[in-house]
């Protein structure tokens, strides 16, 4: 297997997320591929951000922290980060903002504020002069660098091109990174495959208050929304942006929204009128370590619990947790469709690893998405008078306190759940991989799936993913876990809410693995953890 990591670093406003993008297409553009992992503050200028650009002969869906270069444009990402390197001197750097120390004590350094000055160009294009060392450090023709950036680039290409060029020039080959024949596959964010499953099952109008990690999706389906004939908006605060979303559900569109934990909070009585009013609604959550504001910029996996119970009463909340890019887009749409057949609210579970990971997607992987005509009437009819309620209502929509009523209600908005548990037993609910045999299982949901399942076929493990959360699909789990004699579980979180979910259904588990740092499994550090318990 052919796998090579880059690390790029700066400050916050150094162009760090397009650089590393960037880098990325240009070993896609050579028949790799590609996964980013983005960490940065929450800040707009200053700090420390940096991303790693994963690169391999196989699809990859995870980072490592063992780096082979490091591309350094202040003393921070030297400092932070030398121990990463696999091998010494394999890093590039600005030589006017990095000292080299005791621990650092060789590599290529570039001046890049002569550069340039030399061309006339601004601080920003520093990382294109970095970028066109590494080509040349790893062997990268130039010709493939000019091919990515006249095609990514869309201001002062050619000035950007001299830049590059001075730092091909100045810098020297270390080490070669062969191309090789794959499949080109376009790199996208999880958040706009999340946007593109919405609107291929069906998205009318997407509603959102910008908060990470979700905002990717805001901002992706605002650039789509002429072509698609989208309504996108921002309201001004969580509350609207719910009430707004019914409204458009009022009117029979298919609607989504967009929040993270704090703004979620702020929604819940409107996903109880969904409930009540059967308004159907998909809340696109994302998650990230609280409470409150928390880590704003950061990842985990601590509100399961809070999005399968959010709301006051007893009602259905669809709730999945897609895993890669490929799940993202096929149950963004499913989800969208589903609940717009049960008239009920849904939610699909997303985090920072996924949201913002960057991945090689593959729409001709994805199963067959079924599409679901909602079949109700809807206002503006003439002569129909549709009445919805967040009162209990009898089934014409008026107000009631009858008791008998209230009964026959509730049991109706109780079925529904039921009814899309016995559907779902037609979709793969639960996912099995690696050794599907093994005794021993790593247990995982969510964005962990991708590094479960790397590290679960290296050590010879089963690895079973739950997508879907609620209705939980226990007979596809009691069979994805059959014969299992350990299961380990894997999660982003201090209280392993996966674990305390199949426990209501009389599953149970071995041990755990839980990170809760606000930062994703590594694939050498869940291959380490693991083999303790092995």
């Amino acid at each position: 297997m052919r796998d090579y990591s880059i690390l790029i670093g700066g400050a916050a406003g150094d162009g760090i997320d397009s650089a590393g993008l960037i880098i990325a297409r240009i070993l896609n553009r050579i028949g790799l591929y590609t996964y980013i992992y983005r960490d940065y503050p929450s800040l707009i200028r200053g700090g420390h951000t940096f991303s790693i650009i994963r690169a391999s002969d196989k699809k990859i869906k995870a980072h490592k922290n063992k780096v082979d270069f490091i591309l350094a444009l202040n003393q921070d990402t030297v400092n932070l980060h030398r121990n990463k390197l696999k091998k010494d001197c394999l890093f590039i750097y600005d030589s006017d903002q990095v000292k080299l120390t005791q621990t650092a004590t060789c590599g290529t350094g570039l001046s890049l504020a002569n550069i340039l000055k030399e061309e006339a160009a601004p601080a920003v294009m520093r990382n294109s002069c970095v970028i066109g060392a590494f080509c040349k450090a790893t062997g990268i023709k130039w010709d493939i660098l000019d091919e990515v950036f006249r095609k990514d680039i869309s201001r002062e290409i050619d000035l950007n091109l001299k830049v590059a060029r001075k730092g091909f020039d100045s810098a020297e080959e270390l080490i070669k990174i062969e191309p090789f024949q794959n499949k080109t596959l376009p790199i996208l964010t999880g958040n706009e495959i999340i946007g593109m499953g919405l609107i291929k099952g069906g998205l009318k109008a997407y509603v959102a208050y910008p908060m990470t990690p979700v905002s990717g999706v805001l901002h992706f389906l605002a650039g789509a929304a002429e072509k698609f004939s989208l309504k996108v908006l921002h309201p001004e605060s969580e509350i609207a942006v719910i009430l707004m979303a019914l409204g458009f559900s009022y009117m029979g569109e298919k609607v989504a929204v967009g929040t993270s934990g704090g703004g979620f909070c702020l929604m819940t009585e409107g996903l109880s009128l969904s409930g009540m009013a059967e308004l159907p609604v998909v809340v696109v959550l994302g998650q990230r370590p609280g409470p409150s504001t928390g880590l704003p910029t950061y990842t985990s996996q601590t509100d399961l619990h809070f999005a399968i119970n959010a709301g006051q009463g007893e009602f259905l909340r669809f709730t999945v947790a897609p895993g890669d890019a490929e799940e993202a887009y096929y149950w963004s749409a499913t989800v969208l469709n589903l609940t717009s057949k049960y008239r009920a609210p849904g939610i699909i579970l997303t985090d920072k690893t996924l949201s913002e990971g960057t991945y090689n997607f593959d729409v001709d992987s994805v199963d067959k998405i079924t599409d679901y005509s909602a079949g109700q009437t809807f206002p503006p009819v003439k002569d129909k008078v549709i009445k919805v309620n967040s009162y209990e209502h009898d089934e014409t929509g008026i107000t009631t306190e009858d008791p008998k009523v209230a009964v026959q209600m509730q049991d109706k908005r109780l079925q529904k759940e039921k009814a899309l548990g016995e559907e779902l037993k037609n979709y793969k609910c639960v996912g099995v991989y690696g050794d599907k045999k093994a005794s021993t299982i790593l247990l995982c949901w969510g964005s962990n799936k991708g590094v479960c399942v790397e590290v679960g076929e290296k050590l010879g493990l089963r690895v079973v993913h739950p997508v879907v959360l609620s209705p939980f699909p226990v007979e596809q789990f009691k069979e994805a876990i059959k014969g299992a004699k350990k299961i380990i579980a894997v999660e982003n979180n201090a209280t392993g809410q996966l674990i305390s979910l199949i426990k209501r259904y009389d599953f149970n588990v071995d041990e755990k693995i839980l990170r809760y740092d606000g930062r994703p499994f590594a694939v050498e550090e869940l291959e380490e953890a693991v083999k303790k318990l092995l």
